[in-house]
């Protein structure tokens, strides 16, 4: 059997070795909480909940149809990455050079809008009449500074989002079970069989950026690759982790990964591989994220009047905490948006590093081959420098959160279109036997590719004329 095929026009072909012993599943758990923390802050609190508050359930399908997509797209990045330690889009450059310049532009533009740091600075707003552009470009450089220091990146997000998501699982558990009725309950039900009905008037940017943040979304899944890298998921083992300048030891890394031989043995450790990380990312991430969606939406369907007038912007989190004043008090609105705060400045964390380490892979096997400049370095170079780029956007007047966080959700749609036909084509040519994706999980990254196509097109040919 021909493990793999990897051209060696671009980058040398990876050396070969053993693929090591698989982790108990208990010890591969902080992946995929990561990416369900990024999910949190984006489509589950903020696009799917305003959703809801106006059109009721009646797009819920649509929401774990986005998720059940995001899980096959995921499993996909992760099988490059367990059978060479190699990101996925240092993959895509394998398959041709043009993929630098695309993926840098795919995988920077849509996150240069700081909506995240914007929409907490704006709750902040409401309770303590603080300036929101100020305490937006506050929260970027508090971001920037957390990633900098912590001694191993990884280990420090990887804290953050598990605790975020505990904390806010619990607290979302809690209110739902106080809140929401019976007859909430049926219609969210019906919503969520409906499949395919989209009501007239619905704003296609932000079904589109709501389906692509029903999970992390966008280019922030091709980071993936470079969580189970540092946890030491398959041969991510033998690759280095990004350590932080200031307090972390520098580890040798490697943009070239290691392809493990075709053995008896490593046929054996790659199914088990691969049993417990499908595992670990339907736990973590899908039912994670699924579960939390459906809370957000419950309450925001118990709390708003959905088919009424809904605020501007995010009003409806204001309106969503009044509801919950009228019925706790004054404490049940403070809890609420603080959990609002908390994730959204995590959000913006996350995807600043998520964001870095696509494009430091891909600075490194495009431009900087040179060993004087390691990943670690191109990495802390990305995140200020998007941390410059969008104190210039604040700067600039651009302080509406919904309107940034839409666009960027809709640029990000466009993107896992892109790399969608990118995953299938890559890991298709690629390999072979046992390793070969499954005709279901080829089925699921066609109509990925051709799902964000549609309403990726049609919103392009829209000319974005409504943002939210």
């Amino acid at each position: 059997m021909q493990l793999m095929r990897i051209s060696d026009r671009v980058l040398p072909a990876p050396a070969q070795g053993d693929l090591p012993e698989a982790s108990p599943l208990r010890r591969m758990i902080g992946p995929s909480v990561i990416l369900a923390g990024l999910s949190i802050g984006s489509g589950e609190f903020v696009l799917w909940p305003r959703l809801t508050a106006e059109w009721g359930f009646t797009l819920f399908w649509a929401c774990w149809v986005g998720v059940t997509m995001q899980f096959f797209l995921n499993m996909e990045i992760e099988r490059w990455t367990l059978a060479t330690g190699e990101s996925a889009v240092v993959g895509f450059v394998r398959l041709s050079r043009v993929f630098v310049p695309v993926f840098l532009v795919c995988g920077t533009v849509p996150w240069i809008w700081p909506g995240w740091a914007t929409g907490a600075a704006t709750i902040l707003s409401w309770e303590f009449g603080v300036p929101i552009t100020g305490t937006a470009v506050v929260g970027l450089i508090a971001c920037g500074l957390i990633l900098s220091v912590g001694p191993v990146v990884y280990r420090t997000v990887e804290w953050i989002q598990l605790a975020l998501v505990a904390v806010t699982f619990c607290l979302l558990l809690g209110l739902a079970v106080a809140l929401v009725r019976a007859d909430t309950l049926a219609a969210f039900a019906a919503g969520a069989i409906r499949f395919g009905h989209i009501p007239e008037g619905v704003q296609l940017p932000m079904l589109l950026g709501a389906l692509a943040f029903a999970g992390a979304g966008g280019s922030v899944n091709l980071a993936q690759s470079n969580y189970i890298k540092d946890k030491g998921y398959g041969m991510g083992r033998w690759i280095g982790r990004i350590t932080s300048p200031f307090t972390g030891r520098e580890e040798g890394t490697s943009e070239v990964g290691v392809a493990f031989d075709d053995s008896e043995l490593n046929r054996v450790r790659w199914q088990l591989w691969w049993r417990r990380t499908n595992w670990e990312h339907f736990l973590s991430f899908y039912l994670l994220c699924l579960l939390s969606l459906a809370l957000f939406c419950l309450i925001a369907g118990t709390l708003l009047e959905p088919g009424g007038i809904v605020a501007e912007g995010f009003g409806f989190i204001r309106d969503e905490a009044g509801a919950i004043e009228g019925r706790f008090g004054p404490l049940g609105r403070w809890v609420f948006l603080a959990v609002g705060v908390a994730v959204l400045f995590s959000t913006e964390l996350a995807l600043l590093d998520a964001v870095a380490r696509v494009a430091a892979d891909l600075l490194k096997v495009g431009l900087f081959l040179s060993s004087a400049v390691s990943v670690s370095h191109l990495y802390f170079a990305v995140v200020w420098g998007m941390i410059a780029v969008g104190v210039l956007v604040l700067g600039l007047g651009f302080d509406r959160p919904l309107v940034l966080i839409v666009l960027s959700a809709s640029l990000n749609g466009f993107v896992m279109f892109l790399y969608s036909g990118l995953l299938l084509w890559m890991n298709l040519r690629t390999f072979h036997g046992p390793l070969r994706p499954h005709p279901v999980r080829r089925l699921a990254l066609v109509g990925s590719f051709l799902f964000f196509g549609y309403l990726s097109a049609r919103i392009f040919g829209d000319g974005f004329s409504k943002l939210g």
